[in-house]
């Protein structure tokens, strides 16, 4: 009895070495323009891309280029987003509809190695009745940059490079606020370590345990 009971003690000691062992996973984010429409006064993340949507006139929408996990950790479009101010120089006319864009570059913890972000701008584009919001933001914010699968990746030519690239989260900036979702950066070294540990533990434990009903 003695010898089980000394086997379960071993084998405690080696499961508290594997909990021990293994590293907590880490959230990754993703650095890129994320795209977002003005509703009562408030930001709303968009749920179609700007190369569907097609705004009408007096629409705001915004556009925030940062580190983030997903939609419901995105950081929103910051300055002035009222379409009466943003639009106040560009009168209404036939044929065509005034779309107003907030266009906020990051800060310097969001941009990529080597690069400054521009100062943010709004922009109140007047376009063809049917255009979309990229179209909107292509008549003021060129030169625009997308990849082979459509996705957005620089205004104003902002970033240089880069495209929705993965960011480490010990590289993500800090925006006071909790981070959801995410995914695993992989398993930790110390769980192959710890089951080692386990296997070994458990055979000493069965071996002593029949050594000793042997004697």
């Amino acid at each position: 009895m003695t010898a089980v009971r000394r086997a379960a003690g071993l084998l405690s000691a080696a499961l508290a070495v594997l909990v021990g062992t293994v590293a907590p996973a880490h959230a990754a984010g993703y650095r890129y323009w994320s795209f977002w429409e003005r509703t009562d006064g408030h930001w709303t993340y968009a749920t179609q891309g700007p190369s569907i949507v097609r705004p009408d006139d007096g629409t705001v929408q915004g556009f925030r280029f940062a580190v983030s996990a997903d939609s419901a950790d995105a950081s929103r479009p910051r300055g002035t987003a009222d379409f009466a101010t943003i639009c106040a120089s560009t009168p209404a006319k036939a044929g065509t509809k005034r779309v107003a864009l907030v266009l906020d570059f990051g800060t310097p913890a969001d941009a990529p190695s080597g690069e400054t972000p521009p100062a943010g701008r709004t922009a109140c584009a007047r376009v063809p009745a049917d255009a979309t919001t990229a179209d909107a933001l292509a008549a003021v914010a060129p030169p625009l940059r997308y990849d082979t699968n459509a996705l957005l990746c620089a205004i104003a030519g902002y970033p240089e490079k880069g495209c929705g690239e993965q960011v480490a989260s010990d590289q993500k900036p800090s925006t006071g606020k909790a981070r959801n979702g995410g995914s695993d950066s992989g398993p930790s070294l110390g769980l192959p370590i710890g089951a080692g540990v386990v296997a070994l533990l458990a055979g000493a434990a069965l071996w002593q345990a029949r050594r000793r009903r042997n004697a």
